[in-house]
């Protein structure tokens, strides 16, 4: 709307003989004018109101005009003096129709034989089953008769991330490699050999180029002894007339230990939403690959050897999928009653009855357990098959 200000022609402001007054000023209006300071009228008693509403008052020499020189449905030019320019309504966008599209959703992945993983062999069983990951990234390793030997045997729990190739790889490759450096050594060196072999194993592994990482619990049987070893929060129990006792401890950064030492080698450690990480990514602190964090997690195991004694009843092997859940002590009450003082012993029943405990309570992990019967290994039921030795040593073959 433009603005112009209508001062009267008799005005001492614009005298007769002033030229010719601009439109601007004198344009009449059907709107009322706006009167600013009027004076204050001599004539009357009380002070004088200005007239907003009569058009026919008389035109004060400051009254101002809010003129609408323009219909109201034009727009209105900023310059009263040039041309009034139209604005054009821009034209209409012709947007070609199409059918609406989505991203494509995935649909579940099909049960598989992947998803659980049952397996009872001469002394021992597994069942796995897999959680909210798309793929089951556990594996687990069972070899018997080592070296012609009834008595000896290896087993051992892998929990892969990142992946499962990691798992894979230390599930096929973990015996051999500790077996070569146990052969090579006397006893009193067993833990230097158990730890060579984890090593190597790593080595190897990072020489393939693949990523992800895994965590390892492994159990030996070698002349009488149990060692046992461990790499990342995998976990062995041992049941000792029923009563629990950890053989592993796990490897996590928030291990004060464990802290030190990564801290002294330069990296860092912090909570994340509760969970402590390495460099705010990985929750265990040791393991075999995980390349990109080599520096900090260590494949070296921590090793325990005991002497297998007739209260040694049976030992489990499992992913943290299962102690995240389950404690130590509830996990041998559970399995006890299908080892101990009974005809025919049910010890796969109590595997997956492990396993639904922890998913019943709210696990959506990967979950392995293992159970071993020391008390069936003492008994020598092991015998040589070779078929079957071949079929344990490579596990979960994809």
């Amino acid at each position: 709307m433009s603005c112009a200000v209508a001062v009267a022609l008799s005005s001492p402001v614009f005298p007769p003989s002033s030229p010719r007054i601009s439109p601007l000023f004198y344009n009449l209006s059907v709107s009322p004018p706006i009167t600013v300071n009027p004076p204050p009228s001599s004539s009357s008693s009380s002070p004088s109101t200005p007239s907003h509403s009569s058009p026919t008052c008389p035109l004060s020499p400051l009254t101002i005009r809010l003129i609408n020189s323009q219909p109201e449905d034009e727009p209105v030019s900023s310059y009263s003096s040039s041309p009034i320019l139209k604005r054009k309504r821009p034209a209409m966008l012709n947007i070609p129709l199409s059918a609406v599209s989505f991203p494509a959703v995935e649909a579940p992945a099909e049960v598989g034989p992947m998803d659980e993983v049952e397996v009872e062999g001469e002394g021992y069983c597994v069942y796995s089953k897999k959680g909210k990951r798309r793929t089951m990234e556990d594996r687990y390793s069972a070899v018997v008769n080592l070296q012609g030997d009834s008595k000896q045997a290896f087993f051992g729990v892998f929990d892969g991330h990142g992946g499962a190739k990691a798992a894979e790889f230390a599930a096929n490759n973990m015996d051999r490699n500790i077996m070569k450096e146990v052969t090579r050594r006397c006893k009193e060196e067993i833990e230097e050999a158990v730890k060579d072999g984890y090593l190597t194993t790593d080595a190897e592994f990072l020489k393939e180029g693949a990523s992800g990482g895994t965590c390892s619990v492994t159990a030996l049987i070698h002349e009488g002894d149990l060692v046992v070893s461990n790499a990342g929060d995998c976990r062995a129990v041992l049941s000792r007339e029923g009563v629990a006792e950890a053989l592993t401890v796990d490897h996590r950064p928030s291990r004060e230990d464990e802290r030190d030492r990564i801290e002294r080698t330069g990296g860092y450690v912090d909570n994340c939403h509760g969970v402590w990480r390495i460099q705010g990514s990985l929750a265990v602190s040791r393991g075999l690959g995980d390349q990109h964090l080599k520096q900090w997690v260590v494949a070296e195991p921590e090793t325990k050897v005991i002497r297998i004694r007739p209260e040694c009843e049976f030992l489990i092997l499992a992913s943290d999928g299962l102690w995240d859940k389950v404690s130590n002590q509830e996990a041998v009450d559970v399995c006890r009653p299908s080892f101990v003082g009974i005809a025919n012993p049910e010890p796969f029943s109590a595997c997956k009855k492990l396993v639904d405990l922890s998913v019943t309570r709210g696990s959506t992990d990967d979950i392995s357990v293992m159970l071993w019967d020391l008390e069936a290994l003492n008994s020598n039921v092991f015998a040589y098959d070779p078929i079957l030795m071949f079929s344990f040593h490579q596990p979960w073959r994809e």
